[in-house]
């Protein structure tokens, strides 16, 4: 593993800062009453296509390292503005590649162009109350009515509903596993106000209701035998949360160490006290071996898939749970500036909690370590 970026991949991260400062200035995103809608989200998905981000992952790109090169950008993304993060990448990378990977041609003629654009905005509902994605079948599900298919079901904690062009909905067909791509406005489809939450708060995350929705069949994608839709779908989670954590981390360390540089305590900088100097060494191991964790996983992702899911669990873990550690020092290090809303410290920190319970939470990738070095699961 080469642990330099290259100059393409220096670029991309420098075009991607650009691309989005306009909008991220002052936190201004990261608020509920700034949340983004499709108005605000679109301007910046339009930007960011103007740089190869929004293709990566998606499509090749030369000069690029896929997975690797991604997650630097994510890294980038995050650390501006965690919200738009969130839902910039529930747009591209979990809807997107849904549609890459399991949509029809004419599908993908139809979306993909539109979605890389920035012209169309994706969520990607998993999700159900009570139910175990990976253990028990979904409630969510559709039954074939002429030429069209008449779905019911409730999703909730979907990203980007209330924007949303279109929502990729997880269910079951025909006892299979099933992806319904349901248009806006699609009568039956009722996405519920958006939810309250602590962190991401820019980001519009809601419930939705199929209440006898009908989709022509066309709109329903059976994903080939042996895929595993839900799994895969988690992998593409865990990364997105991964990116999050080590922008907010980024953002966090970042504005701790600027804090201890020009705050004056007793005359002298903040940072020329013992204990100050401590905490920023301890944010930084934790921030570069996260990163380290995060690349090795990008890295396998792209040149061994196979041995990547486990290595994934483990980023997961110590990635999510180092950025709220890192996240609580840096307001320990600003004292009640960094409480003050707008701060990058306390907007991060209150974002760090959401990473470690969605995706595959920590609890649960530990139990799947524990069963996969016991060789419980293949």
């Amino acid at each position: 593993m080469n642990y330099d970026f290259t100059r393409q991949e220096t670029a991309l991260f420098a075009d991607v800062t650009k691309a989005v400062k306009e909008f991220t200035e002052d936190g201004k995103l990261d608020c509920r009453k700034n949340a983004l809608d499709k108005k605000s989200l679109q301007p910046i998905l339009r930007s960011l296509a103007k740089t190869p981000y929004l293709k990566l992952g998606l499509e090749p790109e030369d000069g690029l390292n896929g997975h690797l090169s991604l997650m630097g950008a994510m890294e980038v993304l995050a650390a501006a503005s965690p919200s738009a993060y969130l839902a910039v990448e529930a747009s591209t990378r979990l809807f997107g590649r849904a549609v890459c990977q399991w949509a029809n041609p004419d599908q993908k003629k139809r979306l993909l162009p539109q979605l890389l654009a920035g012209e169309v905005i994706g969520a990607l509902a998993l999700s159900e109350a009570n139910v175990s994605v990976e253990n028990q079948p979904f409630v969510t599900s559709g039954k074939k009515d002429g030429s069209n298919v008449v779905i019911n079901g409730k999703k909730q904690y979907v990203i980007n509903a209330p924007s949303a062009d279109w929502i990729a909905a997880a269910g079951t067909y025909d006892d299979s596993m099933a992806l319904f791509f349901i248009e806006k406005n699609t009568p039956g489809l009722v996405v519920n106000p958006p939810l309250e939450t602590m962190g991401y708060e820019g980001a519009l995350i809601a419930g939705i209701s199929l209440e006898d929705c009908q989709i022509p069949e066309s709109q329903v994608v059976l994903p080939s035998a042996g895929q595993d839709i839900p799994a895969m779908i988690r992998m593409w989670e865990n990364q997105m949360i991964l990116g999050a954590s080590l922008g907010i981390s980024s953002a966090a360390f970042d504005a701790a160490c600027n804090f201890a540089k020009s705050h004056k305590s007793g005359s002298k900088p903040v940072i020329a006290y013992q204990e100050i100097g401590f905490k920023l060494a301890e944010m930084l191991t934790l921030l570069q071996t996260s990163q380290l964790l995060a690349y090795r996983t990008a890295w396998t992702l792209e040149t061994n898939p196979k041995e990547a899911r486990e290595l994934m669990w483990c980023a997961k873990v110590f990635c999510t749970e180092s950025a709220e550690q890192i996240c609580s020092q840096a307001l320990q290090v600003m004292g009640a500036a960094g409480c003050v809303e707008g701060n990058r410290a306390q907007t991060a920190y209150r974002c760090a909690k959401y990473n470690q319970v969605t995706g595959t939470s920590t609890e649960i990738a530990r139990v799947k370590i524990g069963d996969a070095e016991l060789g419980y699961r293949e």
